[in-house]
C-alpha cells in the first residue's frame, strides 16, 4: 500500500507539479536518508543534512525519470548513494577512495558520547563500500538485492562487503571493551 501511495504522490508531482505531494515524500523519507548519511559520515550531522538536502533536490529535479522499476525509497537511496560518492570524489585530493577515512576537519562533536561514538569510530575503520553495505543492511533494513540495485555491486560482492565490514567492526568494538 505504501508503494502505491508513493507512486500516486510521484504522479502528482510529475503531472501537476504538485510541490505538496513532494513535501509528503520528503517528510516520509527524510529521517531514513539523513540517518544513512549520518552513518556514512560517521556522525557528522552538518554534512549529513547538506547531503540529504542535495539528495532531495536531485530527486525533485529528476522525479520524472522515476520508472517504478523499484520502490521509491530504493530509487531515493540510489540518488543518496550517488550524492555521497560525488562528495567523496570531490574530497579525493586528500586520500585514496577505498582507504580514505572521514577527514577530522569535517567530523563534528556529538552531544551523545558513548556507544554512538564507538559505533561511528568503528564505521570510520571500514572501506566506503563496506560502510555503505553495512549501513543499508543493518541500520536501514534494506535487502541484499536492493543494496545491489542501489550500489551497482553484484549480490555476492554485497555479501562480501557485509561479512568483511562486520568482522572489522566486531574486532574494533571488542578491542575497545565491548563483548560478544
Amino acid at each position: 500500500m505504501s508503494q502505491l501511495n508513493d507512486i500516486a504522490l510521484v504522479a502528482q508531482v510529475v503531472v501537476f507539479n504538485n510541490t505538496r505531494a513532494f513535501d509528503q515524500l520528503v517528510k516520509k523519507y527524510q529521517s531514513q536518508i539523513r540517518r544513512f548519511f549520518l552513518n556514512q559520515t560517521c556522525g557528522n550531522s552538518e554534512l549529513s543534512d547538506d547531503l540529504a538536502q542535495e539528495t532531495f533536490i536531485k530527486a525533485y529535479t529528476r522525479i520524472a525519470t522515476f520508472k517504478n522499476l523499484s520502490s521509491f525509497i530504493t530509487w531515493l537511496y540510489r540518488i543518496a548513494y550517488n550524492v555521497f560518492y560525488d562528495y567523496i570524489r570531490s574530497q579525493k585530493e586528500t586520500a585514496d577512495l577505498d582507504a580514505r577515512e572521514i577527514d577530522n576537519h569535517y567530523f563534528t562533536e556529538q552531544v551523545n558520547i558513548g556507544q554512538n561514538m564507538d559505533v561511528y569510530q568503528a564505521l570510520k575503520k571500514l572501506k566506503e563500500a563496506e560502510r555503505t553495505c553495512l549501513t543499508l543492511f543493518y541500520m536501514e533494513d534494506v535487502s541484499i538485492d536492493k543494496i545491489s540495485l542501489i550500489t551497482g555491486f553484484p549480490a555476492g560482492t554485497v555479501k562480501s562487503h557485509l561479512s568483511r565490514g562486520k568482522e572489522k567492526m566486531a574486532a574494533y568494538l571488542k578491542q575497545n571493551g565491548y563483548e560478544g
